[in-house]
């Protein structure tokens, strides 16, 4: 019973050290700031939205890879991006219509919180990115992301991507 008390004190001792390390609670922590990422939204969960989801997704990475190729450093690549926002919206509605879909697509630049994402041997944390958002219709539907700068989805393939839990980590390596 001792050992379980103790395990609880430091686990909760490990968790408030990893928060106050990361900032105070009131304010968004700034994760991985040399990265732009890309974040596809279908309208909805229904298949026919997901299917043309990545669809979509196919037809955004061929067009913007020359771009993001061309990219020096995240400011090069977040200007690019905006200045060809409409063209990629274009492509996104062009692709919709093509395969029936009556719906409108929207891309914007912005900051957005991200969970933790592994991507082969590389580890985004969770935190606030800046980031392309493509909101396909609704946008409400479940999503596909990557990333831009440094052009790691425009480079390779992206089929092993998984999530991970940093206060899982922890718990598995204090408990087995």
């Amino acid at each position: 019973m001792k050992k379980f008390i103790a395990a609880g004190i430091i686990i909760a001792g490990l968790i408030i050290g990893i928060l106050c390390i990361g900032g105070t609670l009131n304010e968004p922590v700034r994760a991985e700031a040399d990265y732009l990422r890309i974040h596809v939204r279908a309208n909805s969960n229904e298949q026919l939205d997901q299917s043309v989801k990545y669809i979509v997704k196919d037809e955004v990475v061929k067009f913007i890879t020359p771009y993001a190729a061309q990219c020096v450093d995240k400011i090069t690549a977040i200007e690019l991006i905006e200045g060809i926002l409409p063209q990629i919206e274009e492509v996104c509605d062009k692709t919709l219509k093509e395969h029936g879909f009556n719906y409108t697509s929207r891309a914007a630049v912005r900051a957005e919180e991200f969970p933790t994402r592994v991507y082969g041997e590389l580890t985004l944390e969770a935190g606030l990115y800046d980031a392309l958002i493509i909101e396909l219709g609704t946008g409400t539907g479940d999503n596909w992301w990557c990333v831009i700068y440094p052009p790691l989805c425009f480079t390779s393939a992206t089929a092993d991507v998984e999530y991970r839990s940093a206060i899982y980590e922890i718990i598995k390596k204090w408990f087995g």
